[in-house]
């Protein structure tokens, strides 16, 4: 029996080993751990690869929604909007800066933030809006950034999967995860943006709110993007395009073998990196059940909505997050990844036909 496994992060590390083995001599040469040259390269190859003219490396995805918003002017006291159906995360960085995570529900067809949904969990006190770009896929920036500039509200994309998209916002906010489109080899963050004054309050609070000449200006902790896993992510970068193109060509052989059958396929269009492959099902117990017996691994993202989760529930807007409840309920995330071969992908079209 095949077995094809959800992710194995072995095979990305054996197809840049050399890359990675000639990164590590160069650090461990260098003897600078902290900072250096790498970070700094890595920063430039990032925002040109983002399209903005900063990126400020931080240490974690958490931490650069975090640094992110505080950049951007929000504290204590405000309201931040965002979909109730992401990682926990996300709320834990808007909750770190002090201010009041809201949630807002999920379009069934895309599970990306509502529009609509937004409108009806702005209250005075919002201060910024949060979308994320869920499982790779490209939030409604085209209805959101209106919406936000008639409000007056900021915006930091949550773009933790959304590596390689076209961004909108006054800034965002990735994660170099190990599983992420772009990932590092432990925790790692960064965040990108276009205002030079926000970039220089990135700075500062990634290392205590300090000014170069070690001035504390504001009060922060620390959070370092280190010179490892820069020289890592600038090793890896060159080669997110081509996966991220696999990415796709595997998305599309799973739409087309999986549209007769009894799952729901969620809405192929729009702007997308497929960093996660996510169809849903109202017997989803039984049916990852039947691809285990298959050798098939599969995974939830996410089992329970944001204020589902006990240290959360006080973020419920009863009747107001249905969509993400139901989608909590349903989804179930298939095996894709750059180096799937072509005949894991078929292994798991065939279990997903058969079941």
């Amino acid at each position: 029996m095949t077995v094809v496994p959800f992710h194995d992060l072995r095979r990305e590390a054996c197809e840049v080993e050399g890359s990675l083995r000639a990164t590590f001599d160069t650090i461990l040469a260098g003897g600078r751990f902290i900072g250096g040259e790498p970070v700094a390269a890595f920063e430039r190859a990032f925002a040109a690869l983002c399209g903005t003219e900063h990126s400020v490396g931080v240490g974690s995805g958490t931490e650069a929604i975090a640094v992110g918003l505080r950049s951007l002017g929000v504290g204590p006291g405000d309201e931040v909007v965002t979909a109730a159906n992401t990682c926990v995360p996300t709320v834990a960085g808007i909750a770190l800066t002090g201010a009041t995570p809201v949630l807002a529900d999920v379009d069934p067809h895309t599970l990306t933030l509502s529009p609509d949904s937004v409108v009806a969990a702005l209250t005075p006190r919002t201060r910024a809006l949060v979308p994320v770009h869920l499982y790779g896929r490209r939030a409604p920036m085209e209805e959101l950034m209106p919406l936000a500039r008639d409000r007056g509200l900021v915006v930091l994309e949550d773009a933790a999967q959304g590596h390689g998209l076209r961004l909108s916002g006054d800034a965002a906010a990735f994660s170099f995860y190990p599983t992420k489109n772009l990932g590092a080899l432990g925790d790692a963050g960064a965040v990108v943006t276009s205002d030079a004054d926000v970039a220089d309050v990135a700075r500062r609070l990634r290392e205590y709110g300090q000014t170069p000449d070690r001035v504390a200006h504001l009060r922060a902790g620390q959070s370092r993007l280190d010179t490892l896993q820069a020289a890592v992510l600038l090793a890896k970068l060159p080669s997110l395009a081509q996966w991220n193109a696999r990415r796709r060509a595997l998305a599309e052989r799973y739409t087309q073998a999986l549209a007769d059958t009894p799952v729901t396929l969620l809405d192929g269009s729009g702007e997308h990196v497929h960093h996660v492959f996510v169809v849903r099902s109202t017997d989803r117990d039984a049916l990852r059940d039947t691809l285990r017996r298959a050798g098939v691994e599969t995974l939830v993202h996410y089992p329970l909505a944001v204020h589902q989760h006990p240290a959360w529930r006080e973020l419920d807007r009863p009747g107001a997050l249905d969509e993400s409840e139901r989608a909590a309920a349903e989804v179930v995330s298939l095996p894709l990844y750059p180096q799937l071969t072509d005949n894991e992908a078929d292994a798991v079209i065939a279990a997903m036909v058969a079941a």
